[in-house]
Protein backbone atom coordinates (compact mmCIF):
# COMPACT_ATOMS: atom_id res chain seq x y z
CA UNK A 1 0.00 0.00 0.00
CA UNK A 2 1.18 3.42 -0.65
CA UNK A 3 0.39 6.16 1.70
CA UNK A 4 -0.02 9.92 1.03
CA UNK A 5 0.83 11.77 4.55
CA UNK A 6 -0.03 15.69 4.27
CA UNK A 7 0.95 18.13 7.19
CA UNK A 8 -1.82 21.07 6.14
CA UNK A 9 -0.05 24.76 6.14
CA UNK A 10 -0.78 27.83 4.46
CA UNK A 11 2.20 29.08 3.46
CA UNK A 12 4.14 25.78 3.85
CA UNK A 13 1.90 22.26 3.11
CA UNK A 14 4.51 19.67 4.04
CA UNK A 15 4.40 15.87 2.21
CA UNK A 16 5.79 12.67 2.26
CA UNK A 17 5.38 9.46 0.80
CA UNK A 18 5.75 5.47 1.72
CA UNK A 19 5.48 2.46 1.01
CA UNK A 20 4.05 -0.08 3.38
CA UNK A 21 4.34 -3.94 2.94
CA UNK A 22 3.37 -5.44 6.45
CA UNK A 23 5.11 -4.24 9.03
CA UNK A 24 8.01 -3.04 6.41
CA UNK A 25 8.33 0.68 5.61
CA UNK A 26 9.92 1.99 2.28
CA UNK A 27 10.18 5.92 2.16
CA UNK A 28 9.78 7.16 -1.74
CA UNK A 29 9.70 11.09 -1.39
CA UNK A 30 8.64 14.21 0.85
CA UNK A 31 8.68 17.79 0.11
CA UNK A 32 7.07 20.82 0.57
CA UNK A 33 4.27 22.89 -1.20
CA UNK A 34 5.13 26.52 -1.06
CA UNK A 35 2.77 29.46 -1.22
CA UNK A 36 5.54 32.10 -1.36
CA UNK A 37 4.89 32.35 -5.09
CA UNK A 38 1.50 33.46 -4.76
CA UNK A 39 0.50 37.13 -3.38
CA UNK A 40 0.62 36.66 0.52
CA UNK A 41 -3.13 38.88 0.15
CA UNK A 42 -4.21 36.92 -2.32
CA UNK A 43 -6.00 33.80 -0.41
CA UNK A 44 -7.89 32.24 -3.09
CA UNK A 45 -4.73 31.63 -5.33
CA UNK A 46 -2.78 30.04 -2.09
CA UNK A 47 -5.51 27.93 -1.96
CA UNK A 48 -5.54 26.99 -5.59
CA UNK A 49 -1.61 26.48 -5.33
CA UNK A 50 -2.15 24.00 -2.54
CA UNK A 51 -5.00 22.43 -4.60
CA UNK A 52 -2.92 21.89 -7.47
CA UNK A 53 0.03 20.72 -5.87
CA UNK A 54 -2.12 18.19 -4.05
CA UNK A 55 -3.42 17.07 -7.32
CA UNK A 56 -0.02 17.14 -8.56
CA UNK A 57 0.99 14.65 -6.10
CA UNK A 58 -1.61 12.20 -6.35
CA UNK A 59 -0.82 12.10 -10.44
CA UNK A 60 3.05 11.67 -9.26
CA UNK A 61 3.57 9.04 -6.79
CA UNK A 62 -0.37 7.32 -7.14
CA UNK A 63 -0.69 6.80 -3.51
CA UNK A 64 -4.04 4.11 -2.43
CA UNK A 65 -4.78 6.51 0.09
CA UNK A 66 -3.95 9.90 2.18
CA UNK A 67 -3.29 10.58 6.02
CA UNK A 68 -3.75 14.36 6.78
CA UNK A 69 -3.15 16.48 10.42
CA UNK A 70 -6.48 17.58 12.35
CA UNK A 71 -6.41 21.15 12.95
CA UNK A 72 -5.53 22.43 16.75
CA UNK A 73 -7.15 25.48 17.58
CA UNK A 74 -4.41 27.84 18.81
CA UNK A 75 -4.43 31.27 20.65
CA UNK A 76 -4.68 33.22 17.66
CA UNK A 77 -8.46 32.44 15.59
CA UNK A 78 -7.32 34.51 12.73
CA UNK A 79 -4.71 31.92 12.26
CA UNK A 80 -6.29 29.04 12.88
CA UNK A 81 -9.00 30.00 10.44
CA UNK A 82 -6.31 30.40 7.66
CA UNK A 83 -4.87 27.37 8.75
CA UNK A 84 -8.53 25.59 8.23
CA UNK A 85 -8.71 26.92 4.99
CA UNK A 86 -5.38 25.07 3.72
CA UNK A 87 -6.42 21.94 5.59
CA UNK A 88 -9.84 22.15 3.89
CA UNK A 89 -8.35 22.85 0.21
CA UNK A 90 -5.47 19.86 0.49
CA UNK A 91 -8.39 17.68 1.64
CA UNK A 92 -10.92 18.81 -1.59
CA UNK A 93 -7.90 18.22 -3.72
CA UNK A 94 -7.72 14.76 -1.99
CA UNK A 95 -11.50 13.68 -2.43
CA UNK A 96 -11.49 15.12 -6.17
CA UNK A 97 -8.54 12.87 -6.20
CA UNK A 98 -10.79 10.14 -5.45
CA UNK A 99 -8.22 9.20 -2.53
CA UNK A 100 -9.21 7.79 0.61
CA UNK A 101 -8.58 10.32 3.35
CA UNK A 102 -7.90 9.25 7.20
CA UNK A 103 -7.49 11.75 9.87
CA UNK A 104 -5.03 11.77 13.08
CA UNK A 105 -4.05 14.44 15.46
CA UNK A 106 -0.28 15.94 16.21
CA UNK A 107 -0.76 14.04 19.28
CA UNK A 108 -1.77 10.90 18.13
CA UNK A 109 0.68 11.07 15.55
CA UNK A 110 3.58 12.37 17.87
CA UNK A 111 2.42 8.61 20.20
CA UNK A 112 3.00 6.71 16.90
CA UNK A 113 6.07 8.39 16.07
CA UNK A 114 8.27 9.24 19.00
CA UNK A 115 6.25 7.30 21.56
CA UNK A 116 4.63 10.27 23.43
CA UNK A 117 2.56 12.98 22.73
CA UNK A 118 4.34 15.91 23.52
CA UNK A 119 7.30 15.16 21.54
CA UNK A 120 8.99 18.26 20.39
CA UNK A 121 9.52 18.62 16.30
CA UNK A 122 13.55 17.77 16.44
CA UNK A 123 12.39 14.46 17.76
CA UNK A 124 9.74 14.00 15.27
CA UNK A 125 12.24 14.77 13.19
CA UNK A 126 14.88 12.24 14.50
CA UNK A 127 12.30 9.28 14.69
CA UNK A 128 11.43 9.23 11.30
CA UNK A 129 14.78 9.49 9.99
CA UNK A 130 15.46 6.19 11.92
CA UNK A 131 12.28 4.84 11.70
CA UNK A 132 12.71 5.37 7.33
CA UNK A 133 16.56 5.07 7.49
CA UNK A 134 16.85 7.70 6.13
CA UNK A 135 20.63 9.64 5.62
CA UNK A 136 19.42 12.89 7.18
CA UNK A 137 16.55 14.16 9.03
CA UNK A 138 13.59 15.82 6.84
CA UNK A 139 12.57 19.20 7.34
CA UNK A 140 10.10 19.71 9.59
CA UNK A 141 6.99 19.61 7.60
CA UNK A 142 7.62 16.91 5.61
CA UNK A 143 9.10 15.19 8.74
CA UNK A 144 5.40 15.68 9.91
CA UNK A 145 4.03 14.37 6.96
CA UNK A 146 6.10 10.97 6.95
CA UNK A 147 4.97 10.63 10.57
CA UNK A 148 0.74 11.05 9.54
CA UNK A 149 1.46 8.04 6.84
CA UNK A 150 3.65 6.13 9.50
CA UNK A 151 0.98 6.38 11.93
CA UNK A 152 -1.68 5.17 9.36
CA UNK A 153 0.29 2.62 8.09
CA UNK A 154 0.64 1.15 11.91
CA UNK A 155 -3.19 2.16 13.29
CA UNK A 156 -5.22 1.89 9.79
CA UNK A 157 -5.68 -1.36 9.15
CA UNK A 158 -6.53 -1.52 13.10
CA UNK A 159 -9.03 1.22 12.82
CA UNK A 160 -10.31 -0.12 9.31
CA UNK A 161 -11.37 -3.41 11.11
CA UNK A 162 -12.52 -1.95 13.95
CA UNK A 163 -14.96 0.01 11.88
CA UNK A 164 -15.88 -2.59 9.58
CA UNK A 165 -17.10 -4.12 13.01
CA UNK A 166 -18.84 -1.47 14.15
CA UNK A 167 -16.45 -1.16 17.37
CA UNK A 168 -15.09 2.24 16.16
CA UNK A 169 -16.00 5.81 14.96
CA UNK A 170 -13.64 7.52 12.03
CA UNK A 171 -10.99 9.96 13.13
CA UNK A 172 -13.37 12.58 11.29
CA UNK A 173 -16.43 11.83 13.54
CA UNK A 174 -14.04 11.69 16.78
CA UNK A 175 -12.97 14.61 16.00
CA UNK A 176 -16.78 16.47 15.30
CA UNK A 177 -17.74 14.78 18.81
CA UNK A 178 -14.54 15.84 21.00
CA UNK A 179 -15.88 19.91 19.78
Amino acid sequence: MRILGIDPGLRTTGFGVLDVDGPALRYVASGVIQTSSADTGNLPARLKLLYDGICELRSRYQPEVAAVEIVFVNVNPQATLLLGQARGACVTALVACDLPVAEYTALQMKQAVAGHGRAAKEQVQAMVQRLLNLPSAPRQDAADALGLAITHAHAGRTIERLQAAGLARSTSSMYRRAR
